[in-house]
């Protein structure tokens, strides 16, 4: 009585299936496929590492017969597949796991911002009201602080000009940043009459250059007028400058003025500050 063998094998090789003894060992119907195909390794080659085993189940000895991997006693048929043994190694892989596991617990993120709540909303949308509520809360004392801050160089700006009331010096009240009026009518009527020098000037030199226009040629007539309009514009400016400079040096020597004087350059200073 024969046994059917059916023998999977893998690329180039073909599937093969055999009539044998069941009493044969799988020693010999390897022998059987090598004398099939020659390209296979023999036995007692170097190079030989390939088994047979069934489909499932563990691999069986080289030295067990056929019979004994019949499923049932009245079976004739039994599937083998040829494969390359794969050779063991050392261990250590659940230690690499366990290594692996502790480096991703160790790397757990708490940012669960796009979670939702039991009502729908997102983490975020409600940290968001929070810190937007506790900003309203927190606005009066950002006020206040910054209040106090402007205050505190107010009072740093006059102790710098030595108008701090508690040395003694200046006046008896904090002038800096305060509205000062200046009343000195000498000094108003000095500056409208400059400007008024200078407005008259200039329109003088323009009916200057309008006569000459119509008595010269144009080229000449622009030239000597535009030149005549220029060095008058600019004695008038030179006049006006050195009076301008007179009466800031009346100003600020007056001891009516100096005060407001101080307290104009320190409201110039908070403001460019």
């Amino acid at each position: 009585m024969s046994t059917t063998v059916l023998v999977s094998t893998f690329p180039p090789f073909q599937t093969l299936s055999l009539a044998v003894c069941p009493d044969l060992s799988l020693t010999e119907i390897y022998e059987l496929l090598v004398d099939r195909y020659e390209n296979l390794p023999r036995n007692d080659s170097p190079n030989f590492d390939l088994v047979l085993s069934p489909h499932s189940g563990p691999i069986p000895s080289p030295d067990e017969p056929l019979s004994s991997l019949l499923k049932d006693e009245g079976s004739d048929f039994v599937t083998l597949r040829l494969i390359p043994r794969l050779r063991g190694g050392k261990g250590g892989f659940g230690s690499q796991l366990r290594a692996a596991g502790g480096r991703m617990s160790s790397q757990k993120t708490s940012n669960n911002d796009s979670c939702r709540d039991l009502s729908g909303r997102r983490l975020s949308t409600i940290k968001e009201a929070t810190r937007l509520a506790e900003y309203i809360e927190s606005e009066p004392l950002r006020k206040k602080a910054q209040q106090d801050a402007q205050k505190a160089k107010l009072e740093a700006l006059e102790k710098k000009l030595g108008i701090n009331p508690l040395n003694g010096a200046g006046p008896s009240e904090p002038i800096a940043g305060k509205k000062h009026r200046l009343d000195d009518s000498e000094y108003v009527e000095q500056s409208r009459e400059i400007v008024d020098n200078v407005k008259s000037a200039v329109a003088a030199g323009f009916l200057k250059k309008k006569k000459k226009a119509k008595t010269s040629p144009p080229p000449t007539a622009e030239g000597s007028a535009a030149s005549s309009v220029a060095k008058t514009a600019s004695s008038v400016l030179v006049a006006a400058e050195v009076k301008a400079s007179h009466i800031a040096e009346k100003v600020l020597s007056s001891p009516e003025t100096g005060t407001v004087a101080v307290a104009a350059a320190a409201a110039i200073g908070i403001a460019s500050a």
